[in-house]
């Protein structure tokens, strides 16, 4: 058995915040399906309790905001009394505002706070506890292709999400040092998926657009990645493939290093060019 294997098993505890609909639901119903306890951590009360009453496995709820320390510190206390030291926490909680660059300090406040605070104080509370233990365990920060290209419209979000990238990636780097690899970090980056959050006027029982996956089939890849070991996790959709990925990503890092204009996959005088690089 590998040591993800021995994270991912029954009888383990995870933490998943942002739990009670979209991917951290899909995340828990796949993680209750394999025999783990859960600690389930989201502020909509009543989806939370729902979730929890079809999962059939040991499951802890706790109602509260990421944005809130005295919130995310209750749900240590909780997990702790309950269950001990996880072996898995999951910062999924996300959310989208679309406050402009030159827009007030106190518009960006909400969107860090929630996509980019929270995991680091989760961090900050549970990851102390997972080194001091002998037990594997892993922290998976979910990310956003937004956070790596940063495509314009959204820069507080995609601030937030590069921080996640950087803070992950120093978060593995420290805990291989520290643990010899016995805790590790992972970086999950969805591709475009049918979740409350990209589609917030969806109803019960419409249909799926075509472009996104479901969460369940996102959670599908993710779960074989992770159980891979790998870090990187990049998610597809139903129009994005593993090529097009690398080469915006590729052409996104290249700005800086041919001294393009910010942004050039946007710029009108690089349209054709990055085109073509699509295409070659």
């Amino acid at each position: 058995m590998t040591r993800m294997q021995r994270i991912v098993a029954k009888g383990s505890v995870a933490v998943i915040t942002g739990a009670a609909k979209g991917i951290g639901a899909a995340v828990a119903t796949d993680l209750a399906a394999r025999g783990l306890r859960l600690a389930l951590f989201d502020r909509d009360e009543t989806a939370l309790a729902a979730l929890a009453g079809r999962l059939g496995t040991d499951v802890l709820t706790v109602t509260g905001d990421v944005a809130q320390r005295a919130d995310c510190e209750r749900l240590h206390a909780a997990v702790a009394e309950r269950f001990g030291t996880p072996r898995l926490l999951i910062n999924n909680a996300g959310l989208m505002r679309r406050p402009g660059p030159w827009a007030s300090p106190e518009e960006w406040r909400e969107v860090l706070d929630v996509n980019f605070i929270s995991t680091l104080r989760l961090q900050h509370l549970f990851v102390p506890d997972m080194i001091a233990g002998e037990q594997p365990g892993a922290i998976v920060n979910l990310g956003s292709k937004e956070g790596i290209t940063t495509p314009p419209g959204q820069a507080a979000y995609s601030v937030a999400k590069a921080g996640i990238k950087v803070l992950t990636e120093q978060l593995e780097h420290e805990l291989r040092n520290a643990t010899q690899g016995r805790v590790s970090a992972h970086l999950l980056v969805p591709g475009y998926t049918y979740t409350p959050m990209n589609f917030p006027d969806a109803k019960p029982g419409d249909r799926k657009p075509e472009a996104p996956w479901s969460a369940e089939q996102m959670v599908d890849y993710f779960m074989a990645r992770l159980l891979n070991g790998d870090f990187y996790i990049l998610c597809l959709d139903n129009e994005v493939t593993p090529a097009m990925d690398a080469k915006r990503i590729r052409w996104a890092a290249e700005d800086m290093i041919r001294n393009r204009p910010a942004l050039s996959r946007w710029h009108p005088d690089y349209k054709e060019d990055f085109a073509q690089w699509m295409k070659s």
